[in-house]
């Protein structure tokens, strides 16, 4: 199903600049320094089974333009309570200044620090567009491991608006956490690693697979 969705070809993990609010384009720029709070283990609503939950996040921006997939990893694991390095995970993911190349660089490391082999699994979406099978499937599967306690981890790419109105745009490719949803899953919520500024914002389900798709997610 087509939203609002700006795609361009471009494979590679995002490079980043701030510019005027929004993100774009790769270059070499100062990102803002990691949050030293502590760790948030505990959900800020949890309303499992209500048709919403939100998981508390202890929130890092990425500290350079070509972290964002082991940001997100590091975002994603702290909602169960775990403080991972992310230059640790960057070497395992094999992310270097092109990014991080895909989802299934980020599932072993999820399972890894999880502690199960088989806590998440990669999800494609093959096709320019989501259609409603795949976008009931990603809902689905968000409601599952936000309901299990963990963190869905999502490679997009392009250009979407929020339901505030605000556009994000990664035009290069770029990794955010999914923390939490609402109205059984038809809204959720973003943790996003680029712009601490914008860290948190919802999006509907919809929008979310159309930015996901020809890339892919990490799930339960």
């Amino acid at each position: 199903m087509r939203t609002d969705l700006i795609r361009k070809t471009a494979l590679t993990a995002a490079g980043l600049a701030f510019t005027g609010g929004a993100i774009a384009g790769p270059v070499t720029t100062a990102f803002a320094a990691p949050s030293t709070a502590k760790p948030t283990t505990q959900t800020q609503t949890d309303r499992k089974g209500h048709g919403e939950r939100e998981l508390g996040v202890r929130y890092e921006a990425q500290p350079n333009f070509y972290y964002c997939g082991p940001a997100a990893t590091r975002n994603a694991l702290s909602v169960q309570g775990k403080d991972i390095n992310v230059d640790e995970m960057a070497k395992e993911m094999g992310t270097t200044e092109a990014g991080t190349n895909s989802i299934n660089d980020i599932t072993p490391v999820l399972n890894k620090e999880t502690g199960k082999n088989d806590a998440y699994r990669s999800v494609e979406i093959r096709n320019p567009d989501a259609d409603a099978k795949q976008t009931d499937q990603l809902r689905a599967d968000i409601v599952k491991t936000v309901d299990d306690g963990r963190a869905v981890v999502a490679n997009i790419a392009g250009t979407s608006t929020d339901t505030d109105g605000v556009s994000h745009s990664y035009e290069g490719g770029h990794y955010i956490s999914v923390v939490g949803y609402r109205d059984n899953g038809n809204t959720v919520t973003i943790a996003d690693s680029a712009d601490p500024n914008q860290a948190s914002y919802q999006i509907t389900v919809e929008h979310l697979a159309d930015w996901i798709a020809t890339r892919g997610y990490a799930t339960s």
